[in-house]
């Protein structure tokens, strides 16, 4: 299939969530490298832009179902976990309502390493399944982001902004 301006898989917002995924990945990915200070800051600033640039991707339905890849394995999810749990320690956890509309709710535990985790599992397998040379892995992946983006990286980040501004005061 030729490529054209026209693709739905080659919009500028594609292009622009793409950069900002990869910038969130490529920090995630030495996140031991750096202070504690330097994660929330790091994250307080980046999660918001990764949420409105993930918000304006418009869906693609894919041509082919059997082109979906997940890339990020559990123990690759793990060793993140982990890594940003330390690094946060004490302040990992915060809590949160299952149901903000229901007054009858459950409170529970969460986590801001959970979250980041999640989140980046969602952007790691996004942008490897959009890196291959054909188009219907790129389709997939543009759907993939996007259905993830309602169901779960998308209320990962609107939990994690909560706490991390939070935290942020916390420590300074």
């Amino acid at each position: 299939m030729p490529l054209s301006e026209n693709d739905p898989v080659f919009t500028r917002q594609i292009i622009e969530f793409i950069t900002v995924s990869n910038e969130f990945c490529l920090f995630t990915e030495k996140v031991e490298t750096y202070s504690k200070e330097d994660i929330v800051e790091y994250y307080r600033r980046i999660l918001p832009f990764l949420y409105l640039k993930g918000s304006l991707v418009k869906p693609v339905e894919p041509s082919s179902d059997d082109t979906s890849e997940r890339f990020v394995t559990q123990e690759e999810w793990e060793l993140l976990f982990n890594t940003l749990r330390n690094k946060l320690y004490p302040d990992d956890h915060f809590w949160v309502s299952t149901d903000m509309y229901d007054e009858n709710t459950e409170i529970e535990k969460a986590s801001i390493a959970e979250c980041i985790a999640d989140i980046y599992q969602d952007m790691k397998d996004f942008l490897m399944l959009y890196q291959k040379s054909q188009h219907a892995p790129k389709e997939n992946a543009v759907h993939d982001v996007c259905r993830h983006f309602d169901d779960h990286w998308g209320p990962a980040v609107i939990k994690c902004m909560h706490a991390l501004h939070e935290l942020k005061l916390k420590i300074s």
